[in-house]
């Protein structure tokens, strides 16, 4: 039976609410737009794919269209804040989409066959009938350019910078997977297929696999079967701009390394003031002091109960105080896990969120990697990573996140929201003597060094002026770093998922949460657990725009960052 053949359009409801839906609310629109994008994500879902782009791109350039006419006048406040967060997030991601194509261009010397899979892939997922025997020569054709392409990587004929050739390994390795989809759809259900195409895939799939295996050993200098190789992808300064646009931050990438600078040599200060308060008496060779502290570790099978005491001791320090609502069930449900050998390459301290997942040796480890560990996690380090997983941070903040205003999470989500929500604690617990002995001020310092390690060279990375291993060096010289651990930050920093300003947006969001506070909890305009309170309630989104929420600022549809809430003092 030969089926009619029906023409199918995908040009309609590019973007924007149907004429039922003028009265959407922008909650409702919200809601809409992201199931629509994941919608769109998921079905294009090659990301070097023109059609996928040139879809994305039409439907944000609708929705934004669709937001010019919404009577921005007339929405309440928490309405116009949501209009400017969707609006942001639109921009964004159009933005986004114009800097992933100049990367893309940069990269396709290396990709000759790409457009060859994207056509397959795509044919199938708008399920287009499949010619076996043509099927058959499309594969064999992307395997001789493979093997070409390969060919002239080793005949040093393809000249092209490491991170693009980074870049490029992955996008070869996606692509495998793309073609590996597309060829179970069809093989062994379609007999003529199969009779035609296994042969030829066989060889293609060796020869993309041998193709990204060449491009990393030979351009990017990645030792062959070297896991645990740092490359990373920068973005550039002007990656950097259109995301601190984003994020509503107006300074520029060199004004927040100086932040970072500034607040480094307070802590050094900090450091040294506590080095000299040690009975030990190690005066200004802070290092020596720090060497001290980590030694303080607890003997294998105690860190459990080490955390659950941390834990325990800053819920009673806050609850004290009465600084922030606790609900019972965010106290009571909180479980604790241990993390692999494995994962601890990559997040060598504690990790949370729901939960706290602890950094400690297992047995199997190397002798030196299970000191390094104990020593990196010792119990005056932990006290501000505890606290900073469980209560007062992630812990409690994600709590609130899935029970007040769920709609913004995770689409608004931002790490000066998240992480500064959490590093923010660790400021004001220093402030209020949470930290009351030389070693537990120490810990906690050696945190605070981190943070501003961590601006200084995550922006460093992505500005091109310091490789991978200049920032390892960074935190074992200038915070006191295990090497090991040095490696994990590094590696956890640059692995591809976290944003370019994640690291910075600890330390920085924190600021700015304390630049607000200052404003309206110590000048007296609102008590700090309401402060508190209502940050948790509006959940995620840019700081700048919170605090124009919560001081009713006045509003229009085309808000822009202007607030410099940094303070030198």
């Amino acid at each position: 039976m030969q089926l009619p053949v029906r023409k199918h359009s995908h040009e309609a409801d590019i973007g924007g609410p149907t004429s039922e839906d003028d009265n959407e609310s922008m909650r409702n629109r919200i809601e809409r737009v992201t199931a629509d994008i994941n919608d769109l994500e998921s079905f294009y879902n090659i990301e070097i794919s023109p059609q996928r782009s040139a879809r994305l791109k039409d439907y944000y350039k609708g929705e934004l269209a669709g937001l010019e006419v919404v009577p921005f006048d007339g929405l309440d406040q928490q309405s116009k804040v949501d209009y400017l967060l969707l609006k942001n997030y639109l921009k964004r991601r159009l933005r986004q989409l114009d800097l992933d194509a100049t990367k893309d261009k940069t990269i396709e010397p290396l990709l000759p066959f790409a457009v060859t899979i994207i056509r397959l892939c795509e044919d199938r997922q708008h399920m287009k009938p499949i010619d076996g025997q043509r099927a058959a020569e499309d594969v064999h054709e992307i395997a001789q350019r493979a093997v070409s392409t390969e060919g002239e990587i080793k005949a040093q004929k393809i000249k092209i910078d490491k991170t693009s050739a980074f870049r490029a390994a992955r996008t070869v390795d996606r692509l495998r997977e793309h073609l590996a989809e597309w060829f179970g759809y069809f093989n062994g259900y379609d007999p003529m297929f199969s009779w035609w195409v296994v042969e030829p895939y066989t060889k293609v799939n060796t020869a993309l696999r041998d193709l990204a295996e060449t491009i990393r050993t030979e351009l990017v200098g990645i030792i062959p079967g070297d896991k645990d190789a740092i490359v990373g992808d920068p973005i550039g300064r002007e990656g950097l701009l259109v995301e601190l646009e984003a994020e509503k931050i107006p300074y520029t990438p060199e004004e927040l390394i100086n932040i970072g600078e500034k607040e480094y040599e307070w802590c050094l200060k900090e450091m040294k003031t506590a080095s000299h308060d040690l009975d030990a008496g190690y005066g200004d060779n802070w290092k020596a002091a720090l060497e001290h502290v980590k030694n303080l570790y607890v003997p294998p099978g105690k860190q459990t109960e080490v955390i659950r005491y941390l834990a325990e001791e800053a819920v009673d320090f806050i609850t004290q105080r009465d600084m922030v609502t606790i609900p019972p069930i965010a106290n009571e449900c909180w479980r604790m896990f241990m993390m692999s050998a494995a994962q601890q390459k990559v997040s060598p301290f504690f990790l949370g969120g729901d939960d706290i997942i602890v950094s400690y040796p297992t047995s199997a480890m190397d002798h030196e990697d299970k000191l390094m560990s104990m020593r990196g996690n010792n119990p005056h380090f932990s006290r501000s990573t505890v606290f900073h997983e469980l209560l007062p941070g992630h812990h409690l903040q994600f709590h609130y996140i899935v029970r007040s205003k769920p709609y913004r999470y995770p689409v608004f989500t931002t790490p000066f929201s998240i992480e500064g929500w959490s590093l923010y604690w660790e400021l004001i617990l220093w402030d209020l003597g949470f930290a009351a002995s030389p070693e537990n001020r120490i810990g906690m310092l050696f945190w605070r060094m981190h943070r501003c390690a961590r601006i200084i060279f995550s922006l460093k990375f992505h500005l091109g002026q310091m490789t991978p291993q200049e920032c390892i060096d960074m935190l074992v010289d200038m915070v006191g770093h295990e090497k090991s651990t040095a490696e994990g930050e590094v590696r956890r920093s640059f692995a591809g998922d976290y944003s370019p300003l994640y690291q910075a947006g600890y330390l920085i969001g924190g600021l700015q949460l304390y630049a607000l506070r200052k404003e309206l909890v110590v000048s007296g305009q609102m008590s700090e657990k309401k402060f508190h309170d209502r940050f948790l309630k509006e959940n995620t989104m840019p700081i700048e725009i919170f605090r124009a929420l919560i001081r009713k600022q006045p509003l229009n549809r085309d808000f822009e960052s202007s607030w410099r809430f940094y303070q030198d003092s």
